[in-house]
């Protein structure tokens, strides 16, 4: 499932003698630092993004050594041309005195990339200098989608709990934990752009016969092929699990909005017998209009307002009367 958050590049620097050994592990042969452009780059960290998901503590760990040579793009196209850095360094750092939303200390995963210095690249290093070029987007796999509330596996289920709710002063959201690969990290082409970020994907098979049965095919879940949609420019390819999984889930929703229509309907012939009842004097036809037009909320509103209108009796015993089995009081 992709998913979407912003990563940062941070200021430039000449490397060092350590950076050359590091970098020189990927090159067929020794760069020498006039040849070598390196800067830092936030990649992801723990804070809840827009689509209500935190990376937990340890899946930043994960990453860091699976970022580790892992090439830099545009927008996510894996064409040759396209590649133009590379990973060579990674590390864990905590944000003194900064929170995230839950309260736990701010980490996030920093990366030191190199690209070579050439006629290709300049402008590229230009754009990063002048901080035109500062957000990146990576995907990687996890294997582990979990409540943060309840602790419920979110893969293919739910829990009553929902994203961005508060319980017991904490914001719910979905945990990524155990990730299996990092794919790739790529320039945002539009500074800023909405959908500048983290593409996260979650395990699809977890054994080796589901594995063997999906003929080893990477099977991307409903709802990452229909972020991708929205995201892709070009054709989107389905294998057939997808399609089959796809299928299911837009028919799992055609069930249940079928479900939602007919309990919406129920409930306005509910709150139109209360209108009814209350206000004998409105035309059938008024309240009908009023009805259709109150959101679900509303209409459980009212119902629950009408059912238990709370208060006291207005009836009272008459002054100086004694009451027999209640039949003299005054209004």
């Amino acid at each position: 499932m992709y998913d979407i958050r912003q990563g940062t590049i941070l200021k430039s620097a000449v490397p060092a003698k350590e950076d050359l050994q590091k970098i020189n592990r990927y090159t067929r042969r020794e760069l020498e630092e006039k040849e070598l452009y390196c800067f830092n780059v936030i990649l992801c960290d723990n804070e809840i993004d827009r689509d209500g998901e935190a990376f937990s503590v340890p899946a930043l760990h994960k990453l860091a050594e699976l970022f580790l040579g892992k090439t830099g793009i545009f927008n996510h196209d894996p064409k040759g041309e396209n590649q133009t850095a590379r990973i060579y360094d990674t590390k864990v750092c905590v944000k003194e005195g900064t929170a995230t939303q839950n309260g736990e200390p701010y980490t996030y995963l920093l990366a030191r990339a190199y690209m070579v210095r050439s006629e290709k690249t300049a402008d590229l290093i230009l754009e990063i200098d002048a901080g035109i070029k500062k957000e990146v987007s990576v995907g990687c796999s996890v294997d582990s989608v979990t409540c943060s509330i309840c602790g419920t596996d979110l893969r293919g289920r739910s829990c009553e709990h929902q994203k961005g709710e508060i319980y017991n002063h904490r914001v719910c959201c979905a945990v990524l934990s155990e990730p299996t690969d990092a794919y790739e990290w790529s320039f945002v082409a539009v500074p800023a752009q909405k959908n500048a970020g983290v593409t996260k994907r979650y395990g699809a098979f977890r054994t080796e016969e589901q594995l063997q049965e999906a003929g080893n095919t990477v099977c991307r879940e409903p709802e990452e092929v229909l972020k991708l949609l929205k995201l892709t420019e070009k054709e989107l390819v389905l294998n057939r699990l997808e399609a089959q999984k796809l299928t299911g889930y837009v028919n799992r929703l055609k069930q249940e909005a079928k479900l939602g229509k007919e309990f919406r309907r129920r409930k306005q012939e509910q709150v139109k017998g209360v209108f009814l009842l209350q206000y004998p004097q409105l035309g059938i036809g008024t309240i009908q209009a009023v009805v259709e037009k109150m959101s679900d909320q509303e209409l459980s509103e009212f119902e629950a307002v009408c059912k238990n209108p709370g208060g006291t009796p207005q009836l009272q015993s008459a002054a100086g009367t004694e009451c027999f089995f209640q039949k003299d009081f005054k209004i």
